[in-house]
This record gives structure tokens, sequence and C-alpha cells, in this order.
């Protein structure tokens, strides 16, 4: 298989597969626009950008709140291969964390945190939050009730037993795309509400580079899962390495997913020319585009 143009979407690792029509929808938009010669940067933007309005993934719209029941904190990074580079960390008020990423990389910077990133959000007419969702209530609430229970642990000291949160399915997911264009160009795009239960200030792989994303000219991933673990395995990068050491997206698929135990939600997905990967050990909601030539 070799590919001409396309673009691949998930909704986080421990998502239902019943949602990836959203994938669907964002994939489509994005398909579409590299149909229309647009870039891959452009197009994985947008396919975030639908999946942060989506309100059922853990992003945008759909955010989950911290540890303190009130504050919203998103993070959202884009790349390409013909070196942009752009992200936003710990950014609150904006409905839309990616288009704030995609916007940095016209900056002389690569990334934006916190009074920053939303003082640049707000220069350039970035739309407000829409305010926190009925989702993201339910999930905190459940979170607090299983500590009151004392089922996952104590609060302090941080966090005990991680791994049984994350099992009881109340962690975190992610939204992700990677996409080819007709010139060849490779992008990835990323956009997270972080995770349930986390400390205000928190910050998990997906803003930072070969951590939660990476794009060069051998392919594009994007990664979803425990942002701690990923972080410590240059999780993105790693997948990378085989891509263009190998050639492989599917070995470099089940490898990825090989470095983690079991018991760690790990998911990516992956582009290059000569097709595509999508690997996760937990359901995930994804769905694929493809051109082939």
């Amino acid at each position: 298989m070799m590919v001409e143009f396309g673009v691949v979407a998930h909704g986080g690792v421990g998502t239902e597969e019943a949602l990836s029509d959203g994938c669907k929808a964002a994939c489509g938009a994005a398909f579409r626009m590299l149909e229309d010669d647009k870039c891959a940067l452009d197009a994985v933007t947008e396919a975030c950008r639908i999946l942060e309005d989506d309100g059922r993934f853990n992003a945008g719209s759909g955010s989950v709140l911290r540890i303190d029941g009130k504050t919203i904190e998103m993070d959202a990074a884009v790349m390409d291969s013909e070196k942009a580079v752009g992200a936003v960390i710990n950014i609150r008020n904006v409905k839309n964390p990616v288009l704030v990423a995609r916007e940095v990389t016209k900056t002389p910077h690569v990334g934006l945190a916190g009074r920053g990133a939303e003082a640049f959000a707000e220069k350039i007419g970035a739309e407000p939050f829409p305010g926190v969702s009925e989702k993201a209530l339910q999930r905190f609430h459940k979170t607090m009730s299983l500590f009151r229970a004392g089922k996952i642990g104590e609060i302090n000291p941080l966090w005990k037993d991680a791994d049984k949160i994350f099992f009881d399915g109340i962690s975190f997911d992610t939204v992700g795309a990677v996409a080819l264009d007709r010139k060849g160009s490779f992008a990835v795009a990323t956009s997270t509400g972080g995770a349930c239960p986390m400390m205000v200030g928190r910050v998990g792989d997906t803003p930072m580079i070969g951590c939660g994303f990476y794009a060069g000219p051998a392919g594009a991933v994007a990664v979803t899962g425990i942002g701690e673990e990923i972080v410590r395995k240059m999780f993105a990068r790693a997948v990378y390495d085989v891509i263009e050491n190998e050639g492989d997206v599917e070995a470099a698929g089940s490898r990825g997913i090989g470095l983690f135990d079991p018991g760690i939600a790990a998911g990516l997905i992956v582009i290059s020319k000569k097709g595509f990967a999508v690997s996760a050990n937990r359901s995930m909601a994804r769905h694929v585009m493809m051109r082939e030539v």
C-alpha cells in the first residue's frame, strides 16, 4: 500500500468504539481539505477542532475538571514535517486550544503556557470556553465518590493507587489526528482536557514534543494514554524512530504498544507514505480515510 494522501483520527484510549462516529466526522472534514489541496497541518487542526467541539471526548468542550472541582486546564499541540511546531499548556477559557496552538506556529515561539497562552488567545480572537460539560461534572463526582468510599486510595499523598484509578475507566482520554497531504507533508495535532483526577497545573504528554506527538519526513504519530508513563518513554518519538529506521508502520504500532505493561493504558495512530497503523491496549474510538496511489 502506498498513500497519496489521508488522515487518521482517534478519540483517546479507553473511549468506546461507538464514539468513532465523531472521529469519522473529523476525518471527513480533514479529508475534504486534503482533496482540495490544503496542507496537512490545517487538516489535522480542523480534525481536532471538530473533536474538541464534540463534547463526548476529553478535549475542548468536553474537558475534565481538576481536583479542585472548578478548574479546567487544557493542552494542545500541532507539528508538521516542514518544521512548524506550536503548543499551548494549561490554557483556560478557550473553546478550541488546538486553534491557539496552530496560531503559535506563526510566532517566534513553539509553546505558550498559562496566562501567557490565554493572553495570546484573547489577542487572536479565540472563542471563550463554553462552560463545564455535564459529562465532566459526572466524571468528577464519580471520582470523588470513589475516593470517599476508599476505593481508589487517598488524594494525599498523590497518587499511590493511580493504576486502579485508570482501571476504573475514569482516567483520561485525548484526541488526535495525523495526516499526509498531496505535497508529501505530514502533520499531527493533539488536544486534551487532562486527566481525572489531577492537580491544578498538572501537564501530561499531549503538549510535549516527542512524547504525545511527533511529525517528520518519515511520517506522523499521535499517542494517547497515561501521560506520565508516555513522557518517561518519549512514546511518540520512539514510534517515529521505528518508521524512520525500518519503514514499517505496522511494526511501529505493535512495538509502540509493547513498550507498556498491559496494565498501562496506551494507544497510537500513525501515518506514513507506506500506510497507517492504529493500535491500542484498550478500546479506542478511531477512523481512517486514505487515498491510495
